[in-house]
């Protein structure tokens, strides 16, 4: 039996399947590891990088394609805006004797990632617009209901940095008009913590806020922001026969915001992390039990929802007309923004007071939304945090705070912000400062 298998060892002839498998598998692996390792081959493309990466890339584009055609002086630029859709940046030709959406004779559109004009409005069409708007032009030389002069805006009326205790609507009627340029808080709650005020239901709760709302459009400069921080209120059940409830106050609120004269624009969600729900309560009973009809999700969001006091004048107005042009330059945001509407955010907690706003939400609330030298109210003033970031980035602070508990507790904080910064803050009463050597209550 040994020779007739090294006799059959010795003869020629196909080799056994396995064995030929296995020197193809071997080929394969190596061809395949050479592509791979090749430096012309890269496994991963790169998106090639966009020409145009802002507003002035844009602009200057198309102020070259104007002067190309003769047009440089006829017409004025709108605000360079970019469609991520499409990838593509679209820049409206204006009038120039027009501020606002009415003198719009055209369009230019160029591709973001090679800087090429794409698409535009006719030339002809273009001069015909112009031609039109200049006959409708009154004998000052004014467009008929449409044109008004592109100036700075006057400075708003000075307010210092200032604590009020007492009621919202009330302290608020007394503010000169224009003379707040952000407003940034978070209604009391609902009848929801001993802590709080009691209504005597919702639609009372509802038109307290009106009323304090109401008065912060009064007082606030055309087209700034009003942000306000919200969350579904949890009406826990008073028996094992009754059922707890859940209002909609983000949204009952909305419809009081619109009514009074603001303009809705962002909601922003806020995430907590996952644990920061369950001091609720909710989801316990399904998570125990498993029962479909019994879910109910554990909540960590909260809404943050941006509005603007109405008006016809687009934002790139607040920003070209603003009384300070070095205060913009020194407010542009600079570095890592957030690109979505999702803010994750973990909460922040206080041993005086149950509900306050983290300061990484209040610092990115101010920076969007307000101007170095700015005015930032808080009518729910609270702990104070909107006082003690506006401070810090060098905006001034008007906070009223109607419990007595919380006002003095956010006095002591302000002051010692006050004085690291050497910052004058007013308080009102004054009784409620402690007179210093000179006999003088002040608190900074």
């Amino acid at each position: 039996m040994k020779q007739t298998n090294e006799k059959h060892a010795k003869q020629k002839g196909p080799l056994p399947y396995a064995t030929k498998r296995n020197k193809i598998s071997s080929r394969i692996r190596e061809q395949a590891s050479a592509y791979l390792s090749s430096p012309k081959i890269s496994r991963k493309k790169t998106p090639p990088k966009d020409v145009i990466k802002n507003v002035e890339k844009a602009r200057t584009l198309v102020l070259a394609w104007l002067d190309k055609n003769g047009l440089r002086d006829a017409v004025h630029l709108g605000l360079p805006e970019i469609d991520d859709r499409k990838n593509v940046w679209r820049v409206g030709l204006k009038y120039p004797r027009s501020s606002n959406g009415n003198g719009l004779v055209g369009e230019v559109i160029l591709d973001a990632a090679s800087g090429d004009l794409c698409q535009h409005t006719e030339i002809a069409i273009i001069k015909s617009r112009l031609l039109k708007l200049a006959h409708e032009t009154d004998e000052n030389g004014v467009v008929a209901g449409n044109y008004e002069k592109t100036k700075r805006q006057s400075p708003p009326p000075f307010l210092p940095n200032k604590i009020v205790l007492g009621d919202a609507a009330q302290v608020l009627s007394e503010l000169p008009l224009n003379s707040v340029q952000l407003v940034f808080t978070s209604p009391p709650y609902f009848n929801a913590r001993p802590e709080y005020t009691e209504y005597l239901d919702y639609q009372e709760y509802l038109d307290s806020l009106r009323r304090v709302f109401l008065r912060c459009h009064e007082v606030m400069s055309e087209g700034r922001f009003l942000v306000v921080n919200t969350s579904p209120i949890l009406v826990r059940r008073i028996s094992r026969q009754t059922a707890s409830r859940r209002l909609a106050l983000p949204f009952d609120l909305h419809h009081v915001l619109s009514n009074i004269g603001f303009d809705f624009v962002d909601d922003i969600i806020w995430v907590k992390p996952e644990g920061a729900g369950w001091a609720t309560g909710r989801g316990r009973r399904f998570a125990a039990d498993r029962h479909p009809l019994q879910y109910k999700a554990v909540p960590v969001t909260e809404y943050v929802m941006v509005y603007r006091k109405q008006t016809e004048k687009l934002i790139d107005w607040n920003i070209r007309t603003h009384h300070d042009a070095e205060a913009v330059q020194r407010s542009k945001i600079e570095g890592k923004y957030d690109v979505t509407n999702i803010w994750r955010i973990t909460p922040a907690h206080h041993k005086d007071h149950p509900a306050i706003f983290p300061e990484e939400l209040v610092e990115k609330v101010i920076r969007y939304y307000s101007f170095v030298g700015d005015l930032v109210l808080d009518p729910f003033a609270g702990s104070g945090t909107v006082g003690r970031v506006a401070l810090k980035m060098s905006r001034r602070f008007f906070l009223i705070e109607n419990e007595a508990k919380y006002f003095h507790n956010m006095l002591k904080e302000l002051a010692t912000v006050a004085k690291t910064m050497r910052q004058e803050v007013l308080c009102e009463p004054e009784e409620a400062l402690e007179p210093n050597e000179a006999g003088q209550r002040e608190l900074f």
